[in-house]
């Protein structure tokens, strides 16, 4: 069964490394360390960040804001878009377990994810060694963490609608909403709520430490501002009940669950629902 889902998991990566989405991507990300590279970043000091400190926080900043909706969009087509081309009824044909095919697709889609922002960093990484500017290792491995955690979470989710959807097009649509949903939860819909007083500030904070995009954009502001100053007054509220370790731990292990959570459900669905 495990060399079913490896053998899954490298034909789901080669035809992902075929496809000009993948190109884009990749593309994508190693231009804005490029640029950033270019500007000048690692080497201006602005509130004590120099080096590869200043390139990471614009570039941790860039990846919450657009890696999700990314990993959605090319996430959702990939049970309910084999189902209308009619790859799932091949698949039934051959001797690969539904078990196998599934989780296959979860880790060879977290590979094509991953991979390309990892090795966005590792060249930021490499051209401030090359410069004799100093590397923040602890931040590095922490962001390369965070956004682990984010394509955990984001392919669980990509997954789960793909599931549950009846055509592509519905796919695409519940994770645009779902995107934009996570996205004004960030800040309006709490805002609003604390202006109309409704609910307790411990209550607030809660629900918008529920929120991924939430915790990935304060996990990553936490390590270069420890008393979340940017915050104002919750921040008061999540350092006295977590405390900043705390909330660097949760900031990664939260996603990782939601997103191994929310792809188990998707495969119970995927088990015992009509294939075809």
């Amino acid at each position: 069964m495990t060399k079913q889902l490896w053998l899954v998991a490298l034909l789901d990566l080669s035809e992902s490394l075929r496809a000009r989405w993948f190109f884009l991507y990749t593309l994508f990300f190693v231009t804005i360390v490029v640029l950033l590279l270019i500007f000048g970043l690692t080497e201006s000091r602005v509130l004590g960040f120099v080096g590869l400190s200043r390139l990471l926080i614009v570039y941790i900043q860039l990846s919450i804001a657009i890696l999700p909706i990314i990993i959605l969009m090319s996430t959702v087509r990939s049970v309910v878009g084999d189902r209308e081309s009619g790859v799932t009824e091949y698949l039934l044909a051959l001797p690969i377990s539904l078990h196998s095919w599934y989780w296959g697709k979860f880790t060879g889609r977290f590979i094509v994810i991953f991979l390309p922002t990892f090795i966005a960093l590792l060249i930021a990484v490499l051209w401030v060694i090359l410069r004799g500017l100093p590397v923040p290792w602890t931040v590095f491995f922490y962001y390369n963490a965070l956004l682990m955690a984010l394509a955990v979470c984001f392919l669980g989710f990509g997954l789960l609608i793909s599931v549950i959807a009846h055509s592509a097009d519905v796919a695409q649509g519940l994770a645009l909403g779902l995107w934009l949903f996570l996205i004004l939860f960030i800040d309006l819909i709490i805002l609003g709520l604390m202006i109309r007083q409704q609910f307790s500030p411990d209550l607030l904070t809660g629900l918008a430490l529920l929120n991924p995009l939430q915790l990935f954009r304060t996990g990553a502001m936490l390590l270069f501002d420890p008393q979340l100053i940017l915050l104002g007054p919750t921040a008061y509220i999540i350092l006295d009940h977590i405390g900043r370790t705390g909330y660097l731990i949760w900031a990664i292990l939260y996603p990782l669950s939601m997103g191994i959570m929310t792809a188990w459900l998707g495969y119970q669905r995927f088990y015992h629902k009509d294939l075809l």
